[in-house]
């Protein structure tokens, strides 16, 4: 016993590697989908275009992300992490070389489209690893670390990126994300085995599709999915598009101090999942801790709203507008209550069988995407006719509908405790 608790050690220590590299595919997906925050409002008049019409094309993004976990997926199945990974990483540099080249809406539309299936896959990837090769227990904990990773992107797309783009242009974003592509490449050439999953028959690729929607709709899993679809969906808008206009339009701040303001917010991204796996293996109740965090967001977002011009928060402090730092405080700590995804995994793998992990998996990051897309796609056209703090207030609608809708169908069953 002792020599196989040992050799799982010497298993997880030999992994360390491969899945840091791996999660840094991810932070690159997140880079690409979050640039447009910081440099929307130059992007639009170089592509003939405006703002809102280039915030709309970016929900492209999305939908190709969402799109594409479940053939991701089949892939995983049938070849090496290693294999996939490369692929998707090849795509992603051709993608961001499409984007830096856009003249007009229809060419970052493709670009958009292309670089959402190219990514598609970097979250799965290092997850997928972690699922094959580590126990239970520590593929919870490298399940938060590879989503803490990963948000490190959106801190480099902050006052990094921001700095680029006042120097050298949007394009240079997308040039930059191009280097780092072939970089992560490399590595995970080197340094990520190219071992192919040990499975006999892999199944087919629509009776996973089947398999995959059925879970998400049964009772184990619907109330997780409905919370699924907000939760993330909130962040990454907020985050990769709305944040740097409502500093910037709405607050007055320079394209440095915006990036600032977001940079500090993707610090709470990134220590969040670790704060709330720590508060959760100490106390318990993920349920609780989870619905908690979101409610809080929601109250969050409604104080940011209502400190915008004419909001009621400003009327109550007899001003204009509330100041640039009242946002920084509010952002700082919605970064830390946003990011608990990690407990949407972990009450995902309590809530089904081990046969079923993979699928139910696949159906909450597909939920993920899809909110995003949705939560991006109508909130571009109320940004447009109402403003950005109606957008503030109707993600934390969203949010409390999601919540109370997670909260009700995961509610203990009298008769199962009887």
């Amino acid at each position: 016993m002792r020599g196989m608790e040992h050799k799982k050690a010497d298993v997880s220590r030999y992994l360390i590697v491969p899945l840091v590299v791996l999660a840094s595919g991810h932070m690159l997906s997140n880079l690409v989908r979050t640039l447009p925050a910081i440099a929307v409002d130059v992007m639009a008049p170089d592509l003939h275009s405006s703002p809102h019409e280039i915030a709309s094309l970016t929900a492209a993004y999305h939908f190709a992300f969402a799109a594409c976990q479940l053939p991701v997926g089949a892939a995983l199945d049938r070849f090496s992490v290693r294999a996939v990974s490369l692929t998707l990483l090849a795509a992603t540099v051709v993608g961001c070389a499409f984007a830096a080249l856009s003249a007009s809406p229809l060419s970052f539309l493709l670009a958009q489209l292309m670089l959402g299936t190219a990514t598609s896959g970097m979250l799965m990837c290092p997850m997928a690893l972690a699922a094959r090769e580590l126990p239970p227990l520590k593929f919870g904990l490298w399940s938060g670390l590879i989503l803490s990773l990963g948000n490190v992107g959106m801190l480099i797309s902050a006052s990094p990126l921001a700095w680029a783009v006042e120097h050298y242009g949007w394009r240079s974003g997308f040039w930059i994300s191009l280097a780092f592509g072939l970089v992560i490449a490399a590595a995970v050439a080197v340094c990520v085995p190219g071992k192919r999953p040990q499975q006999g028959k892999a199944p087919a690729l629509l009776g996973e599709m089947v398999e995959v929607a059925r879970l998400a709709l049964s009772p184990a899993l619907r109330g997780i999915i409905a919370i699924a679809l907000v939760s993330l969906s909130v962040m990454l808008v907020l985050r990769g598009l709305w944040g740097g206009p409502w500093l910037m339009d709405v607050k007055g701040l320079s394209r440095l101090e915006a990036g600032n303001v977001l940079f500090l917010f993707t610090l709470a991204l990134i220590a969040g999942p670790f704060i709330v796996g720590v508060v959760e293996r100490n106390v318990g109740h993920p349920r609780v801790l989870l619905a908690g965090c979101q409610l809080i967001a929601a109250g969050l977002l409604l104080l940011m709203a209502g400190g915008g011009p004419g909001g009621i928060v400003s009327t109550i402090f007899g001003t204009i507008q509330m100041p640039a730092r009242y946002d920084v405080i509010l952002l700082a700590v919605l970064g830390f209550v946003l990011s608990s995804q990690p407990l949407i995994y972990t009450m995902t793998q309590h809530a089904v069988t081990m046969e079923n992990a993979g699928k139910a998996l696949s159906a909450v990051n597909l939920a993920f995407f899809l909110g995003t897309a949705a939560m991006q796609s109508a909130t571009d056209p109320i940004g447009a006719r109402w403003g950005l703090p109606v957008v503030l207030m109707f993600m934390a609608t969203a949010l409390v509908i999601g919540t109370v809708a997670f909260l009700y169908l995961t509610r203990p069953n009298p008769r199962s405790q009887g």
